[in-house]
């Protein structure tokens, strides 16, 4: 490809679309975690709102306006309002004026236009600014592609549906950045291109690595399933005439981009000296999932997802893995996947958990002398291998990512929509359908365990059955992600670290933020503006799911009481605020509590339904 043709897809009627998309997504949830404060145009028309946030019979929304730091640039746009204090911003509606002249929107300048508003400091504006610009760039990247409608990709394999995901993380605004990937990287590694990859494999000394593996699996037993005879021949023929023994190695999967920019450099040292050698490329072909750094098997889909160390910035965090983390993953997958297995309800949501079954960390001694805790130099070169969904498919079942549930086509439609439609349920129906699949393990988990997830949409595989109706729900991304916040609860010493303490009145966060806030909060929207189902309706569907659980489990009564799910109003915890404060590492992980940034409070909309 020639240097010109690498940026094709950044033209100006492009970057001018993904612009004013973004800006509307800024304007959305920079004013929903109150960091903006829009003001009404037309004050008399915003005050007829129903309980809900919409307005009676108005169902173009109302107009407001925001004004730059020095008050000298305005946007002004319509949003209707929903529940959660959700802001349902029109894009074609976004104008951006100064001294009486309407100006080109720019993403770039709206935040450094409000850059004090937003709480930007020095050095993390630029490198804010950058992760926009690449947020934008891969905006215009996907609206260069042939465009699938939402009822086309309702009927996609499930591949086609990961790749055709266009917004990413619906919450954060930066949710692309991928610092480190060049034109061409990004070309051949980010997941909407679906270009696919085969990883490279390193033969990492046992004396400063370490594997672990579930109790029902091997090394050697991995290593059959996820290699061809062929290939391990050909590796072990590599090693042989460097004068090595292949069995004083663990074979490591690695990212190219890994072993190109970081590994081959970084640690040139342990290259040199053979504590680590480069084996080549596997046979496989691999599929980058949303999460950049985790890859699908598309040779062989049955065989596990492999997540690897990728040294890249992205949405908070350098996507590294921890040699360390990585060591009690298999033993706290075996101990999750035991309880889930052992109760009942969860048996009857069907519930599933994809287990990330084995584990290898390289330690590089220099490293590990020399940077602190959390470091990412510590997180350079591990790997997992999580189960595949497809193994466990029944006839005429699909697996979709649960952020599919969010997307809406270049045209507005929506892919939730074409789903229920094609279903043949009535919305509710399908929508009792999801919840019962969703809501109800991780109410159950927590409620009954203490046990919390990281349940957003990325996180969770939707299984449906034939005509699009979800029957059960994989949760993935498990061993970093899981807590258990009780200082009581019976836990093997090698599953000890997901342990969280967190204070009482900020347990039952885990529900109304991650689940309500980061999820329900925009697919009511979604499906309201779709004309399949109102907003209200969708509430009251999950107060009656959530009442049913409640029925179900009389002797939990006193936690339901305790953590009561229909309290009027709970904590507004804000993810933009954490990536504006600091986007290099949003969350320390050990005290994930502790770096909330809480503000204020949102209306339950659930409290009407006590």
């Amino acid at each position: 490809m020639q240097p010109h043709e690498a940026v094709s897809h950044l033209t100006p009627e492009r970057w001018a679309q993904a612009t004013r998309l973004l800006i509307r997504k800024a304007l959305a949830e920079f004013s929903h975690e109150r960091l903006l404060s829009p003001t009404p145009l037309n004050e008399d028309e915003n005050e007829n709102q129903d309980e809900y946030g919409k307005e009676d019979g108005k169902e173009d929304g109302n107009r407001y306006a925001v004004r730059s730091d020095d008050g000298t640039t305005e946007y002004r746009f319509t949003a209707r309002r929903f529940a959660l204090d959700h802001w349902q911003v029109d894009a074609d509606s976004i104008a951006r004026h100064r001294d009486g002249t309407e100006l080109p929107l720019d993403a770039l300048a709206f935040i450094t236009e409000l850059r004090t508003t937003l709480g930007l400091g020095e050095e993390i504006l630029p490198v804010y600014l950058e992760e926009i610009s690449s947020t934008l760039a891969g905006t215009a990247y996907k609206l260069a592609a042939p465009p699938t409608s939402a009822a086309q990709l309702a009927v996609a394999p499930f591949q086609a549906i990961e790749s055709g995901m266009t917004e990413g993380h619906p919450c954060f605004v930066a949710n692309n950045g991928r610092l480190g990937f060049d034109i061409a990287e990004y070309r051949a590694y980010a997941p909407e291109t679906g270009c696919p990859v085969r990883l490279i494999w390193v033969a990492a000394h046992r004396d400063r690595t370490t594997f672990t593996a579930c109790a029902d699996l091997s090394y050697d037993k991995l290593l059959l399933s996820e290699l061809s005879a062929a290939t391990l021949r050909r590796f072990s023929a590599a090693m042989t005439e460097q004068g090595l023994d292949l069995d004083d190695y663990y074979l490591v999967p690695v990212h190219p981009w890994q072993w190109w920019n970081k590994l081959s450099v970084t640690f040139a040292a342990e290259v040199a000296q053979r504590h680590l050698v480069c084996l080549g490329h596997g046979d496989d072909e691999h599929l980058a999932q949303q999460s950049i750094r985790t890859f699908f098997n598309a040779t062989n889909p049955a065989k596990h997802y492999v997540k690897t160390a990728l040294s890249v910035l992205n949405m908070g965090f350098v996507r590294g893995l921890s040699a360390a983390y990585m060591e009690a993953t298999p033993a706290i997958n075996d101990w999750l996947a035991d309880l889930v297995a052992g109760d009942d309800i969860l048996r009857g949501t069907g519930l599933g958990v994809l287990r990330e079954r084995a584990a290898v960390g390289y330690h590089p001694a220099p490293y590990e002398a020399a940077a602190p805790k959390g470091s990412p130099y510590l997180k350079m070169l591990a790997a997992l291998w999580r189960e595949s969904p497809i193994p466990f498919l029944e006839e005429g079942e699909k697996p979709a990512t649960m952020a599919s549930l969010l997307h809406v086509d270049r045209d507005g439609n929506s892919l939730a929509a074409a789903l229920i439609q094609g279903s043949g349920l009535e919305p509710t129906e399908w929508l009792r359908a999801y919840l019962n699949a969703y809501l109800t393990p991780l109410l159950h988990c927590f409620y009954a365990f203490d046990l919390v997830f990281m349940p957003h949409g990325e996180n969770v595989i939707l299984v449906l059955d034939e005509h699009g109706a979800p029957r059960r729900a994989l949760f993935k991304d498990l061993a970093e992600e899981i807590a258990v916040m009780s200082e009581d609860a019976e836990l093997p010493p090698e599953v000890e670290r997901i342990r969280a303490d967190v204070p009482e009145d900020m347990k039952i966060l885990s529900l109304f933020t991650d689940v309500f806030d980061c999820f329900f909060r925009f697919l009511a929207p979604t499906l309201d503006d779709a004309g399949v189902l109102d907003e209200a309706s969708f509430w009251s569907t999950v107060a009656d799911v959530t009442k049913d659980y409640q029925k179900a489990t009389p002797h939990l009564a006193a936690r339901h009481a305790q953590y009561d799910l229909f309290a009027d109003e709970f904590a507004l915890s804000c993810l933009n605020r954490l990536q504006l404060r600091n986007n290099q590492q949003m969350v320390d992980l050990q005290d994930p509590a502790g770096a909330l940034q809480l503000t204020g409070t949102l209306k339950n909309p659930l409290s009407a339904h006590k």
